[in-house]
């Protein structure tokens, strides 16, 4: 009896434990570059647990970039770049690369098939199911002092999502607050010239929302359709 019993759990296993109930790390997705991210399931989300490293559009058109990296793009209208973190490619293994919002809100997708930018309305589900605003925050950030400059403040990465300090790059071409500040577009305008964003930071538990200009850089998660 034992031994059939057995067998039964292993055969249920065989049937369903490979349906897309998986935990995090079981599924990847891989951009057009080829690069592969890591996934993990949130509540009812999955969401990609590391920062956007395409330098095309799904359609594999490229997204440009800058030459010097600190190109002052004030004066353009819709610039549509990325960057590596101060034009330095080695940061963008661990950190992603940064996007204006024209090239995010692109219609040619900077997500992968499937996966598209989240509306400020899906950030606040991540973040209502983690508690709210004032705690989540810590419950995204990687731990540790690798990457995120002390304190650190309350982090546990218990989501698994792993949220990184990318920081940011102003228009006039400034990359700042390396290791202690990390920016995610969502997919709402406040207004024609605004979007709502998600930040992180070494010094607070909490996930702050703010609405920035679109030629700002700031760092890409995407989630799953």
């Amino acid at each position: 009896m034992q031994h059939k019993k057995v067998k039964l759990t292993a055969l249920f296993w065989l049937i369903f434990g490979f349906t897309g109930l998986h935990s995090q790390n079981t599924l990847t997705v891989t951009d057009i570059d080829g690069n592969i991210y890591q996934t993990v399931n949130i509540g009812t989300q999955v969401w990609m647990k590391e920062n956007l490293k395409v330098t095309k559009y799904s359609n594999r058109d490229i997204i440009e970039t800058t030459t010097p990296a600190t190109l002052d793009v004030s004066g353009e209208s819709a610039p549509k770049y990325q960057w590596a973190y101060n034009g330095d490619e080695a940061n963008v293994t661990i950190y992603g690369r940064l996007y204006t919002w024209f090239a995010v809100g692109d219609s040619r997708s900077v997500c992968p098939t499937g996966w598209h930018i989240p509306s400020d309305a899906e950030w606040t589900t991540l973040t209502t199911y983690l508690g709210g605003f004032k705690i989540a925050g810590g419950k995204l950030k990687e731990t540790g002092h690798l990457h995120w400059q002390s304190p650190n403040t309350g982090a546990t990465n218990e989501t698994g999502f792993t949220a990184l300090p990318g920081s940011y790059r102003s228009i006039n071409g400034e990359f700042s607050h390396f290791g202690i500040y990390g920016g995610w577009w969502s997919s709402t305008g406040m207004n024609p010239y605004m979007v709502w964003t998600r930040y992180l930071t070494a010094v607070a538990n909490y996930t702050g929302v703010y609405p920035y200009g679109k030629s700002l850089g700031f760092s890409v998660r995407c989630l799953k359709n």
